[in-house]
């Protein structure tokens, strides 16, 4: 279950994914990359060709009798774990060997979200007298108004989005298709967008919704940087990163009286725990909650 080889050729990939999807400070990325060398580097040395459970539980014992501080084998653990989330859901192996040891899975962070007045400064930021300005403003209203991910926001085709009946068609993790409902904000952005969208195709055709000033399909990575260079132009001084938008449509809509259920659904969470995470980041929602219905407050 994943080969020394695999490991190594999808190390740098997973350290991007951290960095463009995840919007990971590049402290945390170097940590991450550090303890994945010290796992690396612990199957070289004994001279191990395939990971199963059994190669994880040597490799704890390993790093338990190291001078290592608890915290750092923590979170070397977490890292390494982490690492083999991302190569099942990348579908390079078929299984996570972490899966059965519940004593090393980690907790889930609250997320940090944009207010509704950072949102609106973000999306109000691109310049609507050129079409790359046009363009973007359609990127951070599908980013934030559909919570997508960005790499189905680079994924997503021309025929996914339904002007008329106002929804949004998404392929998920594992190629699971959702459907989301979306207002007039997202639809008048897109439809401006695509009056001048062929201004970008230099020749033949392309079945992407967003494409590059050359034509071409956009990067996660180029996606990343149009949300920087807008979050900077807004004056937003939190980390903003394309996540954020998802996390910030998650809380937002159970702030103003969404469902968990309906809300998991528009996320495209296979497991509803993942969309409860959601439910701690509103403080109000909670207090208000808790004077609501709690005999004491």
């Amino acid at each position: 279950m994943g080969t020394i080889e695999l490991i190594n050729d999808n190390i740098e990939k997973y350290l991007n994914f951290l960095t463009f999807e995840k919007g990971l400070a590049n402290n945390s990325i170097i940590s991450y990359k550090n303890d994945l060398h010290i796992f690396t580097d612990f199957l070289k040395k004994n001279k191990i060709t395939s990971v199963n459970e059994d190669e994880i539980i040597d490799f704890i014992f390993f790093i338990k009798t190291q001078k290592y501080s608890e915290l750092s084998i923590a979170r070397t653990l977490v890292a390494v774990r982490n690492f083999y989330v991302f190569l099942v859901r990348d579908k390079k192996i078929t299984k996570n060997p972490f899966e059965n040891m519940d004593a090393f899975k980690s907790h889930k962070k609250i997320p940090e979200i944009l207010s509704k007045d950072e949102i609106e400064k973000l999306i109000s930021a691109p310049d609507l007298s050129n079409k790359e300005g046009i363009r973007d403003k359609a990127i951070l209203e599908l980013l934030y108004s559909a919570g997508v991910r960005v790499s189905e926001l680079v994924n997503m085709e021309l025929t996914d989005i339904n002007l008329e009946e106002k929804i949004v068609r998404c392929f998920g993790k594992g190629s699971k298709e959702r459907i989301v409902p979306v207002g007039d904000y997202l639809i008048d952005a897109v439809a401006n967008y695509l009056d001048i969208r062929n201004t970008f195709i230099k020749k033949g055709y392309s079945p992407y919704l967003f494409v590059t000033r050359r034509g071409d399909k956009f990067t996660r990575m180029g996606i990343w940087k149009i949300v920087k260079n807008y979050a900077k132009k807004a004056g937003v001084t939190k980390d903003v990163y394309p996540h954020i938008f998802r996390h910030s449509f998650a809380t937002h809509l159970l702030s103003g009286g969404a469902d968990l259920r309906s809300v998991q659904e528009m996320l495209g969470h296979s497991d509803i725990s993942t969309t409860q995470i959601y439910t701690h980041v509103d403080k109000s929602r909670l207090k208000k909650i808790h004077k609501q219905f709690h005999p004491r407050a």
